[in-house]
């Protein structure tokens, strides 16, 4: 079977656009013929590949097709730039990501692959425990995830364990908790989350007080740096990376660890489809390289 490269070309701007218009913007054409050409794609594979909601989605089906098509333009973009090295083409990688390892750890990776791989980047920021669904969507070639059992073709390696401390300052600790981190005071004291797909502060508060979401006063900070600064303000206390924090005493910054008994760890894994092209290798071996050298070890074993 043939894929067309104008009609494949239609069903991925259209897919990543989120609409027939923005995807006709981009490939310069009519939405009448971005129109023909998903449907004569779809024709010729036998199979609906996009739901037409707003925004438009990629079917169970077109997932499958998605994760090809970007499989070949990474082999295809390789090849070329073997075959024509003093060439100006540039690949085009999309990596899905939580915030937290791309304002720590993963930045260190991504310059050295800078450095010598010509590669664009897409980074698509979601918490780690949705990061996988994007690899399954086909919307991503790698994240970094807490999920540590690879899809079907896919490789998962282990990176590494990310440890978060409960942090305030201590004028609001001595606000909120005078008398230590407790039940009480945790219904009554703002906490600040990224989103709310932000698990940490609800599961820790869960599992310690039995304090379920709602039952506490909750900002939403989104950023890595932006979150922290929240609660370097006094606006709430957080689960905050260590590698944020750094080795320094925390009291010269005016901040406490709520619970310095009880850090959380969160495993964290690389996943990447199991052949890959020589750029998307690289990408893979640098990354793994990045996470190991500033994460803690991970607490399972390689191959998983």
């Amino acid at each position: 079977m043939n894929i067309d490269p104008r009609q494949a070309a239609a069903f991925v701007a259209v897919v990543e656009t989120g609409s027939f218009e923005q995807a006709a913007v981009r490939l310069h054409v009519t939405s009448s013929a971005v129109t023909q050409r998903l449907r004569a794609f779809e024709t010729s594979l036998g199979s609906p590949l996009v739901l037409r909601t707003r925004p438009c989605r990629a079917t169970v089906v077109g997932q499958r097709v998605l994760q090809y098509l970007r499989r070949v333009s990474l082999l295809y973009a390789d090849l070329q730039a073997e075959l024509t090295p003093d060439g100006q083409s540039l690949t085009s990688v999309v990596v899905a990501l939580n915030s937290d390892s791309l304002g720590t750890w993963f930045l260190p990776a991504l310059s050295s692959i800078l450095a010598g791989e010509r590669l664009l980047f897409e980074l698509i920021m979601e918490d780690q425990d949705h990061t996988f669904a994007l690899l399954e969507s086909g919307m991503a070639i790698g994240c970094v995830t807490t999920e540590d059992k690879p899809m079907r073709g896919c490789i998962a390696t282990p990176l590494g364990t990310m440890r978060y401390r409960l942090l305030a300052t201590e004028a609001f600790a001595m606000r909120w908790f005078p008398h230590g981190l407790n039940r009480s005071g945790a219904q009554q004291a703002p906490v600040v989350a990224y989103s709310r797909r932000d698990a940490l502060q609800s599961s820790f508060l869960q599992e310690r007080f039995g304090l379920p979401e709602g039952a506490y006063p909750c900002h939403y900070v989104p950023g890595t740096h932006t979150h922290f600064a929240a609660v370097r303000q006094g606006l709430g206390y957080a689960m905050v990376p260590e590698l944020l924090v750094g080795t320094e005493s925390l009291s010269g910054r005016g901040l406490i660890d709520l619970a310095p008994a009880h850090p959380t760890d969160i495993a964290l894994y690389w996943h990447a489809w199991a052949v890959q092209s020589p750029a998307m290798e690289s990408l893979s071996g640098r990354v793994i390289e990045a996470a190991r050298s500033l994460l803690m070890p991970a607490a399972v074993e390689e191959g998983q």
